[in-house]
């Protein structure tokens, strides 16, 4: 501190008044506290706000997407329930029922003669049937002369 007090001043001051001209090195560090906490505290709601999203990243993809809308309304409402909802959705594994019915389908598809559309999501059938198991049931009566 400097000599040259106001002569109103009290003789004896704390530690964190800075005289004319010195810097403040107190209120840089609250400053940079304060980003830290600010930043820390929106970093770990941010992290709970997509734990839902991250539960149900393991999951079926439709889902996947509806937890994820759900945590995009909670969001941008301030909804609470959306997000409890998207939550207890994450945590429940719904049934598959599409596989079974896409299986079902393509088993009709072959007994009725008609090349059933591969899909996307099934992987190839190559395992333990050799290199031609991919080809559809009317190249095969083709390649053997059958019309």
């Amino acid at each position: 501190m400097s000599e040259s007090l106001h002569p109103a001043a009290p003789h004896h001051l704390p530690g964190f008044i800075t005289g004319p001209g010195d810097t403040d090195w107190f209120m840089i560090g609250v400053g940079i506290f304060l980003i830290v906490a600010v930043v820390g505290v929106g970093n770990l709601y941010l992290h709970l706000h997509t734990l839902p999203e991250r539960k149900a990243h393991k999951s079926q993809k439709l889902q996947f997407e509806v937890v994820a809308v759900l945590g995009l309304l909670a969001l941008f409402t301030h909804n609470h329930l959306f997000w409890v909802i998207a939550l207890f959705l994450a945590m429940v594994d719904l049934p598959d029922f599409g596989t079974p019915l896409r299986r079902i389908a393509g088993s009709v598809d072959k007994m009725a003669g008609v090349t059933p559309e591969s899909d996307p999501t099934e992987p190839p059938e190559t395992a333990g049937h050799g290199a031609g198991s991919t080809i559809s049931a009317a190249a095969k009566s083709e390649a053997h002369g059958h019309a």
